[in-house]
């Protein structure tokens, strides 16, 4: 869960947890009702689930296995 600051954006909070604004779309995925905002207002509560173990982004050299 993460709470929002007045006039973030959705690829702000995904760089602010995620670590990466890649993960946006994940972001808006697990957060459906909330789709309609562009701009968040102070205290708006964002789900982020924890990234899936199969993260599909990263790097062939990265990937272990």
């Amino acid at each position: 869960m993460y709470k929002t600051k007045q006039g973030e954006c959705w690829d702000e909070v995904a760089k602010k947890v995620y670590g990466s604004e890649k993960y946006t779309g994940y972001l808006m995925q697990n957060n459906l009702p909330l789709l309609d905002i562009a701009v968040f207002s102070a205290g708006t509560v964002v789900n982020t689930p924890d990234l899936p173990a199969d993260e599909t982004d990263i790097p062939i050299w990265r990937k272990q296995g």
